[in-house]
């Protein structure tokens, strides 16, 4: 098929990324694509498989991005590729025209991309410097739609780093290219690395949970997990958990949630900390006698959490409350952690990117399992 299929160098490929949690709300790596090449700066998400671009054609609905729209040429995927197969086809479609693939992602947020498939190179350098140019399939989009509520990304598209088929990581992987493996570092201070393979591992210190879902589902779903508080059992028992880095806070099912923000509420002194009603960055803020310059000086008033995964022995991720509080300009502390029911988002809980901060996350799908250890990821390998 193609030349570099029989290659078995197994490399890593590292990408420097931008964003934070607040106030921008994500991280975003920069890829080329096409040749010439030109950048575009993706979303990270590894709660989707399909990587997709905003398409410049006639007629297209773009939101506003860092780089002008990919331009197709002729390079449309067929309905009879196996990667269209694998993605989630626009509802009540009109039969399929053979030669295209359609596509439609909608995210938990109700933000959608509708488009079809195409195909084209992506220049990747390795670690080791070497270069190459694989083919890959991705979705070219124009017709992109935002909710009124929801604040419109400002992005080129999103990288779906899913364990589908249709993933980039997915395709590079049956390539042999490299393994299928994926690791992000998200530093509190903005920005912070991904890389997709498997040599940035560390050998030791990693502490490894298996990934259980069922065989249609394809997010990295952990669990069942109990949540303690300042090493106290919160009777908050058997969560199934996903790890999910397009979205920016964590979330967690009604019930969970108010038992947790109850607990929280009761241990704070109303002489430090009060709510901070007129505060509109998230639902539940607090504020001190004077304006907070950083986490660091509200920090003594909350406890730790702990997820504590049963599925395995000793697997617990912390959350310090560095990971799961949040400063806004106006000085105030916001509670990271929202409740997930009431965004529509039925009874999943998300790990989100604030509790994943100063933490090398791997998503290891050779072994099928997911991994994470403190790291400097203002340290770029």
């Amino acid at each position: 098929m193609w030349p570099w299929n029989r290659r078995s160098y197994f490399g890593t490929m590292v990408f420097p990324l931008d964003g934070n949690v607040y106030p921008k709300g994500d991280y975003q790596a920069t890829l080329n694509v096409g040749q010439p090449a030109r950048p575009y700066s993706l979303d990270i998400d590894t709660g989707s498989d399909l990587t997709w671009l905003q398409c410049g054609i006639q007629g297209a609905k773009c939101l506003s991005a860092p780089h002008s729209p990919y331009r197709p040429n002729n390079n449309l995927v067929k309905s009879n590729d196996p990667i269209c197969a694998s993605i989630q086809l626009p509802a009540n479609q009109p039969p399929r025209d053979p030669d295209q693939c359609d596509y439609e992602v909608v995210y938990a947020d109700h933000c959608s991309s509708l488009g079809v498939l195409v195909r084209d190179v992506f220049p990747l350098k390795y670690t080791n410097g070497s270069v190459v140019v694989p083919p890959l399939v991705f979705g070219c989009g124009y017709d992109q739609e935002v909710p009124a509520s929801t604040h419109a990304p400002f992005t080129d598209g999103i990288l779906g780093l899913g364990s589908g088929k249709a993933s980039l990581v997915s395709q590079m992987s049956s390539m042999g290219l490299i393994r299928n493996v994926i690791g992000h570092c998200l530093s509190g201070q903005g920005g912070g690395f991904l890389f997709l393979g498997d040599d940035v591992v560390p050998s030791s210190g990693i502490v490894w949970a298996p990934i259980v879902r069922a065989p249609s589902e394809k997010h990295y779903s952990l669990g069942p997990a109990d949540v303690l508080l300042g090493g106290q059992a919160t009777g908050i028992k058997s969560l199934p958990m996903i790890f999910d880095s397009g979205s920016t806070f964590t979330y967690l099912n009604s019930e969970a949630y108010n038992t947790l923000l109850s607990l929280i509420k009761k241990n704070i002194d109303p002489k430090k900390l009060v709510d901070a009603v007129d505060e509109k960055a998230l639902p539940v803020c607090w504020k001190g006698p004077t304006p907070f310059r950083s986490i660091d000086e509200a920090k003594s008033n909350f406890k730790s959490l702990t997820i504590s995964f049963t599925s395995a022995r000793n697997v617990q991720l912390q959350l310090t409350p560095e990971s799961y509080l949040v400063r806004t300009d106006r000085g105030n502390v916001c509670l990271g952690i929202l409740d997930g029911t009431e965004a529509h988002l039925g009874d999943a809980n998300l790990i989100g990117d604030i509790s994943m901060l100063d933490k090398l996350v791997i998503y290891d799908n050779e072994n099928q399992r997911v991994g994470w250890i403190p790291y400097n990821c203002n340290r770029i390998p």
